[in-house]
């Protein structure tokens, strides 16, 4: 069974905080630029979209073998939230791996944020049971291949629906 659980991850600037549904209403403003969907797809979520999404992240996924673990990025200077990351964690042929993406809104891009929890996230998870930690990343989407390089990934031979995909062990 995989036991690995959210937990709060303090960073340097940062609270990665594990994600409740009250926290929906400010999400939906973090996350309202249709600009962040360019290389992800979709649109954004009204407040009560983002609640029911919540609520069901929350419920966890239907396979008791993974573990969906959210965060909702917290800046402690300015007291908000800023984006998410997040982490499926799920068995594969060499143990745990763990399947990790990030966003940060429009308004706090450019100041580091999603490197900064990017690396918690990955640091956190080099403390947990888990072998290696992968991302798909859109081959134009240049912010977040400079995220996944400053966390350690490096991208791969292999694609997923167009996207490239990002590797890292971190078992010894």
């Amino acid at each position: 069974m995989n036991a690995v659980r959210a937990e709060v991850i303090a960073t340097r600037r940062l609270d990665l905080m594990p994600l409740l549904v009250e926290h929906a209403d400010e999400m939906a403003v973090v996350l309202s630029d249709p600009a962040l969907y360019t290389f992800i797809g979709g649109a954004p979520d009204t407040p009560q979209d983002l609640r029911s999404r919540y609520e069901r992240m929350a419920a966890g996924a239907p396979d008791p073998a993974v573990r969906w673990l959210n965060w909702v990025i917290r800046l402690r200077e300015a007291a908000c939230l800023t984006g998410t990351v997040q982490a499926t964690v799920s068995p594969s042929g060499r143990g745990l791996v763990s399947e990790i993406a990030w966003v940060v809104g429009t308004p706090w891009q450019g100041r580091g944020i999603a490197t900064e929890a990017a690396r918690g996230l990955v640091a956190w998870l080099g403390e947990q049971p888990v072998e290696s930690v992968i991302a798909h990343i859109h081959p134009e989407h240049q912010a977040s291949a400079a995220v996944a390089t400053a966390a350690g990934l490096a991208p791969t031979d292999e694609r997923q629906e167009g996207e490239i995909r990002w590797y890292r062990g971190i078992r010894r």
